[in-house]
């Protein structure tokens, strides 16, 4: 007799057989013979586990266009609403950054995904005789698997033809060469300075993360090309906050036949075909725009603030020469101030010299100051003010009597243990904020930073000592302030490379407005050997008669070491061993920084070059360079390693099939997706080796 062995729902799928054996026996009597052998049967399959289903090949087709209505490059059109219809059930991502419509529409035309049709609906009056172009870039999907379509332009026209000519090239930030991503690029056929600030774009579009654009849909003519940082969508340049790029160059687009090498990859290594592929080229497709904010050339007061009591500051929108003029209303102004202007007199701060006002805590005064009025003139303007101090009188008695209360338990407490007391509570020190590195190269020098104005600063309490053999002898030195840095000091030494020193600084050696003074200070400095350094040399061709400043830099694009080329050569000493990279500013007005354009006067930024390859230094080596900076286009001269805006990764149909072929261990062709023979699994056929024959 067989025994069978039930799952765990046996009393239950028990129950239900036997009502269907006695439904059955009523009908059929000679089914109780087989009914034995059905049993068993019924159970094992009532128990299979479930497994998961296979879903077979992933969908890896892009969607495909099967219609549109007006159908695409049609003339004569009409329809502000345009409706493209697809195979399948598509996802438009991102509409609003993504698509770009030409001409610009100043309505924000409606674009939406509806299962497999994609409808735009411009609000826009349709210009006559214009082709217009919805770019889609790569913003559609299928809406299962995201298979991008890929770049896809749908285009009409109003008129009886079709514009087809292109305009591409990059935007770099015209400071330090870096891809602008999202600015946009149009065009304009009214040649005029001012159309660029009167009228809105003919023809647009938007760069990519590579700084990358292309502009479709350009009829035949002369025209000038702008990039613009739209803020408010009006597709002209409105406001001074908004970046812009400019040319005065007049662009002519055209197009040649022409033959490009696609190569036909078998793997990730091993090429299959190169194949020859005829194609329109447009031209120009290399315009190069560098970007740029204008300084605020509009002055206005923007605000004052007293953060700490002893000073106060005034900041304007844009400097002026002629410093503000303040009167007080609650205080008398005259001699009251130490006034300590910005590198710009956009900002200017005001120490004040009478503890009594540092005290006040209210200051009532007019400033009178120029100002930019309706017709863009300096005229006088006078305000009054009410500066508050946001530390006020009774909070710093309050901390001033708390810390010296602590600081009297703490006397108290030494004096009835026996220890050192003291009896006068010490003063705070003046808080000098010391520059000194342990280990300088012998071009470097130390600085040092004070918190308020000196009164005094007694040199005689500022030693310097250089360590020969084993004996310590006074060194030569310098000590000054530091031009345009309010309360920064610099002393320059006379070093010998290899050599050790002592800074020592006395108490009171720096003495500020407020009568308060330094403490000692003390620190050791080692000046580098010279074999601990390498030297570089940069010849510059292509850039005679060019005031030319190269920056050395790291490899966060930050400046280490600056040079002037002299009768083109700039070299660098005492370079530490490491990677660097070398940017080029061309000096115009020679005032040791780069300068932004100005659009009104028809002035570009200052130019700047990035050598394209990484220099290494190493220590005793004497490394030369030769570069014409002109010789390659910019958007080909910043190096990959410190350029801060990565290009996206660009949206491709992911290959799961071959992952899943590889899974199941069988070939697939990632063309028609079909199988091949399958693969025999892992150790298979050394398992069917070792079988006896029957």
């Amino acid at each position: 007799m067989m025994a069978v062995s039930l799952c765990q729902n046996e009393q239950l799928m028990f129950s239900i057989l036997s009502d269907i054996k006695r439904s059955i026996r009523k009908r059929i009597p000679s089914f109780e013979g087989a009914w034995g052998g059905l049993l068993p049967l019924l159970l094992l399959a009532s128990c299979a586990r479930m497994g998961e289903p296979d879903g077979g090949w992933y969908d890896e087709t892009p969607p495909r266009i099967v219609g549109s209505s007006p159908s695409d490059k049609a003339t004569d059109v009409a329809s502000k609403h345009i409706s493209i219809l697809f195979d399948e059930f598509i996802k438009v991502d991102n509409p609003s950054e993504k698509v770009i419509i030409s001409p610009p529409q100043l309505e924000v035309p409606e674009i939406r995904g509806e299962g497999k049709r994609i409808s735009v609906k411009l609000l826009d009056e349709l210009q006559p005789n214009t082709t217009y172009t919805v770019d889609f870039s790569d913003a559609i999907s299928d809406n299962n698997e995201g298979n991008p379509l890929g770049n896809y332009t749908y285009s009409f026209s109003t008129g009886d033809h079709i514009d087809t000519l292109e305009v591409a090239g990059y935007v770099l930030a015209a400071e330090d060469l870096e891809p602008v991503k999202g600015i946009l690029v149009g065009l304009y056929k009214n040649q005029s300075d001012t159309a660029f600030t009167r009228l809105p774009m003919l023809r647009v579009a938007r760069t990519d993360s590579r700084g990358r654009f292309v502009i479709k849909g350009v009829a035949e003519g002369d025209y000038r090309i702008y990039a613009l940082s739209d803020a408010d969508g009006d597709y002209r340049f409105s406001q001074q906050s908004e970046a812009i790029a400019f040319t005065p160059e007049v662009i002519m687009p055209g197009s040649k036949p022409d033959i490009r090498q696609d190569t036909i990859w078998r793997d990730s290594l091993h090429i299959s075909d190169i194949r020859q592929t005829p194609y329109t080229h447009f031209l120009p497709d290399d315009v190069v725009l560098t970007s740029f904010t204008e300084a605020p050339a509009n002055r206005y007061f923007i605000k004052a603030e007293r953060r700490e009591p002893d000073h106060f500051s005034l900041l304007f929108s844009h400097g002026d020469a002629e410093l503000p003029v303040i009167r007080g209303l609650n205080f008398n102004a005259s001699d009251a101030f130490i006034v300590e202007p910005g590198m710009n007199q956009d900002s200017i701060n005001y120490w004040l010299r009478d503890t009594a006002l540092v005290n006040q805590d209210t200051l009532r005064m007019t400033v009178r100051y120029n100002a930019t009025d309706s017709l863009g003139k300096l005229v006088p303007q006078t305000d009054t003010l009410e500066v508050l101090s946001k530390n006020p009188y009774a909070k710093r008695l309050r901390l001033q009597q708390e810390a010296y209360d602590k600081w009297k338990k703490q006397q108290d407490k030494n004096r009835e243990r026996g220890k050192d007391y003291q009896t006068e509570m010490p003063a705070n020190p003046l808080e000098v904020r010391y520059n000194v590195s342990g280990k300088i190269a012998p071009d470097e020098n130390p600085t040092l930073e004070l918190p308020s104005p000196l009164a005094a600063c007694d040199t005689t309490k500022i030693h310097l000592y250089e360590k020969i053999d084993t004996l310590w002898y006074r060194a030569r030195y310098q000590f000054g302030e530091i031009p345009g840095q309010a309360r920064r000091y610099k002393l320059v030494g006379a070093w010998n490379p290899g050599h050790e020193y002592s800074l020592e600084i006395d108490s009171a050696a720096f003495t500020d407005i407020y009568g308060k003074t330094s403490a000692k200070y003390k620190q050791g400095i080692r000046i580098g050997a010279l074999e601990d350094y390498g030297t570089l040399t940069v010849t510059l061709q292509g850039m005679e008669g060019k005031n030319c400043l190269l920056q050395l830099l790291s490899g966060g694009d930050r400046p280490e070491k600056e040079a002037l080329a002299k009768d083109g050569v700039a070299n660098f000493f005492y370079v530490n061993p490491g990677k660097y990279y070398l940017r080029l500013i061309v000096d115009d007005n020679d005032n040791g920084r780069w300068d932004t354009g100005l659009y009104s006067e028809q002035r570009q930024p200052e130019a700047v070059y990035y050598y394209p390859k990484e220099i290494e230094c190493k220590a005793k080596w004497d490394i030369r360079e030769l570069w014409n900076p002109r010789q390659l286009p910019l958007y080909r001269q910043k190096p990959e390693a410190i350029t801060k805006q990565k290009a996206d990764k660009q949206r491709t149909i992911r290959s799961r099939n071959a992952e899943r072929a590889k899974k199941l261990g069988i070939d697939y062709n990632p063309k028609n997706g079909l199988e091949s023979t399958k693969a025999a699994p892992k150790g298979k056929k050394d398992k069917d080796k070792k079988k006896k024959p029957k």
